[in-house]
C-alpha cells in the first residue's frame, strides 16, 4: 500500500507540477481522519506519511501515569520508560499509535487526499497563473466536446472555448491543435475556468498585433474592428508617421502577412482600411472599391445616408447588407446606403424640350420651330448642317427657309461671339 502512495505522489507532482510537500500535507490531513475511525479518540492525535519511503505513522500525546485509566490518553510508567528512560509521572511524552492493518485502509484515505488535493491544487495554480495572460493567444488540443462547448488541453490545464465563442463555419476534430484567444478567467461553480474565444474581435487585434512589428511597437494603431466571425472583418489602422503607410505595413510584402492572418482565420476576408477623422472619407475607405456619388451627413443623430449609383447599390451593400452593416459598427454610424433615382425623360418631353431650344432662336416661331422638330431637325447644329433645299420641302416652312438658315447662322455667330 506504501507502493501505491509513493506512485500517487509522485505521479502527481511529476505530471501536475504540485509540490510533494502539498500533497503530503494533504495526505496526512486526510489519513488524520481514518486514524481517529482506528485509533479511537487519541490525545492530539497526528499522522505522517515518509514522503521516500511511503511508510505511514499515527501519534498521540499521552500523560505518563502510574496506572492507565483511558488508553486514549495515558500510557504507564513503565511503558513510558523504554520509550524514554528519563520519563517522570506527568510528563506528556508523543507515542506511536498506528493500528494494525492501518495501511489498507490508509491507502484508500489516501487516493482520495491526492485527487481532492490535486483538484484544488490545480485550481489554485489556473488562477494564479491565468489571471495576468487575458488577452494572450495561447495553443492547444482538442480534448472533448460537451454539447457544442469544445474542452482544450493546455498541457496541465483544461480551457473551455464555449459554444458563443465560436466561430460558425469552423469545424474541430478531437487531437486537432487551435489556437485561442483568452478572454477570461472566471470562478465557476467547480472554481476558475479558462475561457477562450475565436470568435472574438480581439482575437484578429491580437494576431495583428503578433504578425505586424509596426503595430506592437505603436508606430501604426488600430482605431476601429468590425467583425462577423468566420465571414468578414474590417479593421482601420492609422499611423502619425508619415513616412509609414498603414494599410500597407499591416497586408505585408506580396500580402504575406494578412496571408497568414486570414489562414489562422481559417480564410475568413479581412479588410484594411485608412482610419480618418472625417466621416466622409472614413466611410468612403470603409465601402471601397464601391464608388459613392453623394452624401447626406446627420452629425447630431452620427447617421450618414450615401447615394451611388444602381450598378453600384450591391457592391457597397455588401451580400446580405453585410459591408453596410460592418461599417456602421467599424465607424460608430448609422450608415444608409440607396441607389440613386435616375428620371428618364419621355419622347414627348424631348419634343417639347427640342421645339422651346428651336423657339428660342430670333426669327424663329414656335409653329416652325415644332415643324422642324417633326422633321428631324432638333438643335441648332443640325440647322447649320441643313441645305435649303431639305427646308423647302418641310410644309410648314416652305419659301421660309432662306430666313430660317440666316436666323441660325445670326445665332451661331451671336453664341460664338458671347463665349
Amino acid at each position: 500500500m506504501n507502493a501505491e502512495i509513493l506512485a500517487g505522489l509522485e505521479y502527481y507532482e511529476r505530471e501536475k507540477g504540485i509540490s510533494r510537500e502539498v500533497l503530503v500535507t494533504a495526505v496526512e490531513e486526510a489519513l488524520l481522519s481514518a486514524a481517529k475511525k482506528a485509533v479511537g479518540p487519541a490525545r492530539e492525535l497526528r499522522v505522517t506519511v515518509d514522503s521516500k519511503s511511503g511508510s505511514i505513522k499515527a501519534w498521540a500525546k499521552l500523560i505518563v501515569v502510574e496506572k492507565v485509566v483511558s488508553n486514549h490518553d495515558q500510557i504507564s510508567q513503565f511503558d513510558a520508560r523504554r520509550i524514554k528512560p528519563d520519563a517522570v509521572l506527568g510528563d506528556e511524552l508523543e507515542v506511536e499509535v498506528t493500528p494494525a492493518g492501518f495501511g489498507r485502509i490508509a491507502a484508500q484515505y489516501a487516493k482520495q487526499a491526492l485527487m481532492q488535493q490535486v483538484r484544488r491544487a490545480e485550481k489554485a495554480m489556473i488562477f494564479t497563473e491565468f489571471k495576468d495572460r487575458v488577452g494572450d493567444i495561447i495553443s492547444g488540443s482538442v480534448r472533448r466536446f460537451e454539447r457544442s462547448d469544445v474542452f482544450v488541453d493546455l498541457g496541465k490545464y483544461e480551457a473551455l472555448l464555449p459554444n458563443k465563442e465560436r466561430v460558425p463555419t469552423e469545424e474541430y476534430q478531437i487531437g486537432e491543435r487551435i489556437r485561442c484567444y483568452v478572454k477570461a478567467v472566471e470562478q465557476g461553480p467547480h472554481g476558475p475556468e479558462i475561457i477562450l474565444s475565436r470568435a472574438d474581435p480581439r482575437f484578429v487585434i491580437k494576431l495583428f498585433q503578433v504578425e505586424v512589428s509596426e503595430i506592437s511597437d505603436g508606430t501604426i494603431e488600430i482605431k476601429g474592428i468590425a467583425r462577423e466571425a468566420g465571414f468578414r472583418t474590417k479593421l482601420a489602422v492609422y499611423t502619425r508617421d508619415e513616412k509609414v503607410d498603414p494599410v500597407g505595413a499591416c497586408v505585408g510584402l506580396r500580402g504575406q502577412r494578412v496571408k497568414n492572418i486570414v489562414r489562422e482565420l481559417n480564410n475568413e476576408k479581412v479588410d484594411i482600411i485608412k482610419w480618418s477623422p472625417n466621416i466622409r472619407d472614413y466611410v468612403t475607405n470603409a465601402l471601397a472599391p464601391a464608388k459613392l456619388k453623394s452624401f447626406e451627413i446627420d452629425e447630431a443623430n452620427k447617421r450618414v445616408k450615401i447615394l451611388v449609383s444602381e450598378d453600384q447599390l450591391s457592391l457597397a451593400i455588401g451580400k446580405r447588407g453585410q459591408n453596410a452593416r460592418l461599417t456602421s459598427k467599424l465607424t460608430g454610424w448609422q450608415v444608409d446606403i440607396e441607389a440613386e433615382v435616375v428620371v428618364s425623360k419621355g419622347f414627348e418631353e424631348k419634343v417639347a424640350e427640342a421645339v422651346e431650344q428651336l423657339a428660342a432662336i430670333e426669327g424663329i416661331s414656335r409653329e416652325q420651330a415644332d415643324a422642324l422638330v417633326h422633321a428631324g431637325l432638333t438643335r441648332l447644329e443640325d440647322l447649320l448642317q441643313a441645305e435649303e433645299e431639305d427646308l423647302l420641302e418641310i410644309p410648314q416652312i416652305g419659301d421660309q427657309a432662306e430666313a430660317i438658315l440666316n436666323a441660325a447662322r445670326a445665332e451661331s455667330l451671336r453664341r460664338t461671339l458671347n463665349v
